[in-house]
């Protein structure tokens, strides 16, 4: 179960594409990333947010905590931007945080030593699972924070909710947006990180995490007659995803071989 917590002080805008993620303090006493849910693509980037980031975090990654925030509408009129104040306003209600990592940066390439070809791997095979085509050295989404490497920012994973139509088929994908992972070219252990990774993600995993999001999330998919078809619609696509996991692992390993 996520922990829910409440908005009480909306500290600082983060002012990263469109999206306009905020540090704000939570009732619990810890800051938190909060992303809204009436930013950009609303509803589904913090569904993708939530989904990649618990499977994440059951693969044993680096995901910040992640916990469900309220927000009041009584945060909103104070505000002087009115960008923000519009953000806020919009997004009353439950909206999604990441426990902030004080004092982190940035990972680039030149940063030594470079990551184990293990850590690569997992990084490399979890998002072609997810399909997060934002771990770029444009978009690199990654901190280094304690010396460790930490991952953020997943809310434009599972593009496929943006388009349901024909997603059993579709999940069956290569993936060949692989091919500008950051960490590609140390990721040199894949087809070992396959098998260990694939056996940690079970359909009851898989079903736990899905039953996770918010039933207001999903009530807007004309495609689906009921919230429970739409919830599936996820734990289907994911759970062929893994049980053909040697797709999108040929395919990150074509592209390691082509590399210059």
């Amino acid at each position: 179960m996520l922990k829910i917590v409440n908005a009480i002080q909306y500290l600082t805008p983060l002012r990263e594409g469109g999206s306009l993620p905020a540090i704000v303090q939570a009732d619990d006493g810890n800051l938190y990333v909060m992303k809204f849910v009436g930013a950009g693509h609303g509803a589904k980037a913090l569904i993708a947010e939530l989904v990649a980031g618990e499977i994440g975090r059951a693969l044993g990654l680096n995901v910040p905590d992640i916990a469900f925030i309220r927000l009041d509408p009584a945060l909103g009129p104070s505000e002087p931007d009115a960008e923000i104040h519009d953000l806020l306003k919009a997004s009353v209600g439950l909206n999604l945080g990441l426990r902030y990592l004080p004092n982190a940066f940035s990972f680039n390439l030149l940063l030594q030593p470079p990551p184990s070809a293990r850590q690569a791997s997992e990084i490399v095979w979890f998002d072609a699972l997810v399909t997060n085509v934002d771990r770029t050295p444009h978009n690199v989404n990654m901190l280094i924070w304690e010396q460790d490497l930490w991952l953020i920012d997943h809310g434009s994973a599972l593009y496929i909710h943006h388009d349901w139509r024909d997603y059993e088929t579709r999940s069956l994908t290569s993936f060949p947006l692989i091919k500008n992972h950051t960490l590609l070219p140390f990721a040199a252990a894949l087809v070992e990180t396959d098998t260990r990774l694939r056996a940690k993600l079970g359909r009851s995993l898989i079903e736990t995490i899905v039953s996770a999001i918010p039933d207001i999330w999903l009530d807007h998919e004309a495609q689906f007659a009921s919230i429970d078809a739409h919830r599936q619609a996820y734990v289907t696509y994911l759970l062929n995803r893994v049980e053909n996991s040697q797709l999108f692992v040929n395919e990150a390993e074509h592209a390691r071989a082509n590399l210059v």
